[in-house]
């Protein structure tokens, strides 16, 4: 067998047949868009989408300059470079075939940590246009309780000290704004393509609660002038496995960090930009004046669905969504959690389908070939169930509605976070900013079953509902004197005896 050829612009003509490779000239590709937080997801969505419109003659302006703020993105920015940014794109369909794209939508890399100056510089560049963002839910910095900026945070601290020299995107962004101000260089649209319900809100409030606190001024020009709009993202990509890397050098080439996803890709975006955007419309993304159903929708059927099957696959003992799926119990349990708690106090989504869009998510969950992590799922389980779970537990609380499907699932979550082992006594990974917090919580529950329930950060008042707490704590009390989750789950499917 010859050796795999490595991935990089001089070796794209000689990568075998099975690799889709970029059919444009990237030396003519300059960078309009700033990325923070070049992860699994942003590689198979906003650089994808970017991808297929320079393919289609899209303007030459629109390549991506990816940003890592911290240590731990070296590596990826180390291979990126390597690979003159060039990454393969694994697209892997419940049938079993597989779809291998190289990615070339990418063209520039900058380690924040390593150059600050040189990050601001080129988000205040005037070529740059937008500056969006996938950091995750808890890269927002927010009190997940109030919805606070939180000043108490040491990185805060010292950009409010030091606004030269800044370490959070909020520092970043808030340099960058004030020397395009001052330069006369107006204003780019800051676009959130994170989880988060009314992300491009969220991101204004923040970074507005932040240059407040740096500079009034600059707070009020921000206001005024640059753009934030939200948006709806989805397509699942799991993590990288080094079976994917090897799948690609059994085909002919090197790729140190491709990333994999599924087939099914959205992006649904109000069209509010401050400066220009690229035609994602024409590739496939929708533009809409309000994405607040769209949003709503995914984030509390698919990214609650997660959660559900994440939590309670986890304490059974399977290792993947698709593992979840493929038990009988675990497919009816999501299903009826949708159909019977999380549909019924959603508004009406133009377009769409709900119970296909339902189906269409079972179906994307059972895709064998993906081997979603449920260690991936559960991973910052804290700032996800306050916005894709409690929610609807909340409006069905006021509404009468059912509540039992959510609320085992918050059970279950306080005896993993207590426990921290499967039903097989197997130690779960968890990874959570919280995870001492909510351990020592769930400590006490064995004693009190409300105890899970005093960090309100996450819950909120939900320990002062009573028609919760007798749910919950009934639950908490069952899975403490019987941890099989099984046994639960079919207790609130068929009733107990």
């Amino acid at each position: 067998m010859n050796a795999a050829i490595r991935l990089n612009q001089s070796n794209l003509e000689t990568l075998p047949n099975s690799a889709h490779v970029p059919q444009y000239d990237r030396s003519e590709i300059t960078a309009s868009i700033v990325h923070v937080g070049v992860g699994g997801f942003h590689r198979s969505h906003e650089a994808y989408y970017t991808d297929l419109l320079l393919e289609r003659g899209g303007e030459r302006c629109w390549g991506i300059c990816g940003v890592g703020l911290r240590e731990s993105d070296r590596k990826i920015a180390d291979v990126l470079k390597r690979q003159d940014y060039l990454y393969t794109m694994i697209v892997k369909h419940p049938d079993g075939k597989v779809e291998n794209r190289v990615i070339g939508s990418i063209v520039d890399f900058l380690l924040a940590c390593d150059d600050a100056k040189g990050v601001i510089d080129k988000m205040a560049d005037p070529l740059t246009k937008i500056v969006s963002l996938t950091i995750t839910e808890g890269g927002y910095n927010f009190d997940p309780s109030t919805g606070e900026f939180d000043f108490e945070n040491p990185d805060v601290e010292h950009d409010l000290a030091e606004p030269e020299q800044p370490r959070t995107v909020f520092g970043f962004l808030a340099a960058a704004l004030r020397k395009r101000r001052s330069t006369g260089a107006g204003a780019f649209t800051v676009q959130s393509c994170d989880n988060i319900q009314h992300n491009g809100d969220v991101t204004k409030a923040m970074l507005l609660a932040f240059t407040r606190k740096q500079d009034s001024e600059l707070a009020e020009w921000i206001e005024n002038e640059v753009r934030f709009p939200n948006a709806m993202v989805d397509r699942i990509t799991p993590v990288t496995t080094p079976e994917d890397i090897e799948s690609l050098e059994e085909l002919g080439w090197k790729d140190e960090w491709p990333v994999t996803c599924e087939p099914f890709c959205q992006w649904v975006i109000e069209d509010d930009f401050a400066d220009g955007r690229p035609q994602w419309e024409s590739v496939g993304a929708q533009f809409v004046p309000d994405v607040t159903p769209y949003e709503t929708m995914k984030i509390r059927l698919l990214n609650a669905g997660h959660s559900v099957l994440g939590i309670l696959g986890a304490l059974h003992g399977h290792a993947t969504i698709d593992d979840c799926i493929d038990d009988s119990l675990f497919e009816t349990y999501v299903r009826r959690f949708m159909d019977s708690e999380a549909t019924p106090v959603l508004d009406p989504v133009e377009g769409i389908d709900l119970d296909d869009y339902k189906d269409s998510l079972i179906e994307r969950f059972g895709n064998p070939n993906i081997k979603d992590k449920l260690s991936r799922i559960c991973l910052e389980s804290s700032s996800k169930l306050p916005k894709f779970l409690i929610p609807t537990i909340r409006e069905n609380l006021a509404s009468g509605g059912s509540i039992e499907y959510g609320s085992l699932v918050l059970a279950a979550w306080c005896y993993y976070s207590d426990k921290g082992r499967d039903r097989h006594g197997v130690q779960l990974e968890i990874t959570d900013e919280m995870k001492t917090e909510l351990h020592e919580a769930a400590a006490g529950s064995s004693e009190n079953p409300l105890a899970f329930l005093r960090v309100r950060e996450v819950f909120g008042d939900l320990s002062e509902n009573t028609a919760f707490t007798q749910t919950y704590g009934s639950m908490v009390e069952a899975i403490y004197d019987d941890p099989d989750i099984a046994r639960h789950m079919q207790a609130v499917l068929f009733g107990r005896d």
